[in-house]
């Protein structure tokens, strides 16, 4: 770039689908934050272009944009963005308030969200009266009020305990079973992205290097920095018995069959039950493959990736 700057964000192309969990995951510095602002269009790239349905964000007026964000568009932050002096109800239909929504409607829409996640016969608290799980839950609730499309979740889970971090993962998964969001979510935790994420981007120094699926990204990493990123994470709860599943091998007869989407952790108890080799299904019924002892282990061992190196 001109002047010897730094580009926070460089050749970064995808697309997200209606009601999919994006997750864009990347260390400090990688331009992750950098670059779920651009598609808000509270940053404007230098270059390139940031499509909602068939508008461009980037060539919105002022007042587009604002009607984007109120409209298509919600943003659950960090550290909460709560106003201190308005009650959880009040916080939880502020952006329905700034749209010009009627008291009523406001009222009732910003109660529904708050019992959605968890905080009925709270409305008339006020944040400090909050521990940091609860505010951060008025956040959501003030993005699903607004019932924008889009949530865009900068680090939303990041100031919290590890406990508290947990239980707002599960009903992040719990209610988008519900109300089919699209979500880009944006995170430093691996964990976090692969339990979370339909797909996932792995950023380094303003690039994607690695977009794909949980299973995909831990199987077949794009590079050294992605296999080193996920070196340490526990494949027994992300691979699942579709993802080791040999098309080709025969089943035991008598056996019965394993749904693809069981993680390895529970295949253990049904394997050491019978070691036989066990026919794995989709959800019609359809066979996948077959999945041995042997496969378990050596997936949860990363032979067959070193024996590839």
């Amino acid at each position: 770039m001109a002047g010897g700057a730094t580009a926070a964000v460089v050749d970064a192309t995808f697309t997200v689908s209606e009601g999919e969990t994006f997750v864009v995951m990347g260390l400090s510095g990688s331009g992750k934050s950098t670059l779920i602002r651009m598609l808000n269009g509270l940053l404007t790239p230098t270059d390139g272009q940031v499509f909602v349905d068939d508008a461009d964000v980037t060539a919105m007026s002022a007042r587009d944009l604002r009607t984007m964000r109120q409209q298509k568009m919600s943003m659950v932050f960090q550290h909460f963005a709560l106003f201190p002096h308005r009650t959880v109800l009040d916080n939880a239909g502020y952006g329905l308030h700034v749209r010009g929504t009627g008291e009523g409607e406001i009222t009732e829409r910003a109660s529904e969200a708050l019992r959605l996640v968890g905080l009925e016969g709270w409305e008339q608290r006020y944040p400090q009266q909050l521990s940091g799980g609860m505010r951060q839950r008025v956040g959501l609730a003030r993005a699903l009020a607004a019932g924008t499309d889009v949530l865009l979740m900068d680090e939303a889970f990041s100031a919290l305990d590890p406990l508290i971090k947990r239980e707002m993962q599960d009903q992040l998964l719990e209610l988008n079973a519900q109300l089919g969001k699209t979500i880009i979510f944006i995170t430093h935790d691996l964990n976090e992205a692969m339990r979370l994420g339909d797909r996932i981007a792995v950023m380094r120094a303003g690039r994607i290097v690695q977009i794909g699926t949980a299973e995909e990204i831990l199987r077949d990493p794009a590079d050294d920095y992605v296999a080193e990123f996920v070196q340490d994470v526990d494949r027994s709860r992300v691979l699942t018995a579709a993802a080791i599943a040999d098309p080709h091998a025969e089943p035991a007869d008598g056996v019965a069959p394993v749904p693809g989407s069981t993680p390895l952790k529970d295949l253990f108890a049904l394997m050491s039950d019978r070691a036989e080799p066990r026919p794995v299904v989709d959800e019609q019924k359809r066979v996948l493959g077959v999945i041995t002892p042997a496969a378990l282990f050596a997936a949860l061992s990363h032979r067959e990736e070193t024996s590839d190196a």
